[in-house]
């Protein structure tokens, strides 16, 4: 299994930006960030593949980057033009198999996560 361990949340007014980082054992093929609001079930908005393809939800998709540093093995989250219903925890997440996707039963690997809260 693959550790994970993340970092970087906090309070954030809207409209500021956020930067979160996952500090990985190891890479698998893909790896993602999911998140889970309050009174919501937990859900992928964001994976990158071994090769630097990226893909995002749509509902993100103008405002987030994620990015593999892998010199330090850290997957990387910046978010933009933050929003209330951005509050949640966010995990980072090891794929297991070569099909990278959002769907969290692709995924074996998880961080404890870490919260982001709105401050407006």
């Amino acid at each position: 299994q693959v550790q994970l361990v993340e970092s970087g949340g906090g309070s954030v007014q809207a409209g500021g930006s956020l930067r979160l980082s996952c500090a990985v054992s190891r890479y698998t093929y893909c790896m993602a960030w999911f998140r889970q609001a309050p009174g919501k079930e937990r859900a992928g908005f964001g994976n990158t593949t071994n090769g630097g393809t990226t893909s995002y939800a749509k509902s993100v998709k103008e405002r987030v980057t994620i990015s593999r540093d892998n010199a330090k093995n850290t997957l990387s989250l910046q978010m933009n033009s933050l929003k209330p219903e951005d509050t949640a925890m966010y995990y980072c997440a090891a794929g297991s198999g070569p099909v990278c996707s959002l769907s969290s039963s692709r995924f074996n690997s998880w961080g404890q996560g870490t919260r982001v809260t709105d401050s407006s």
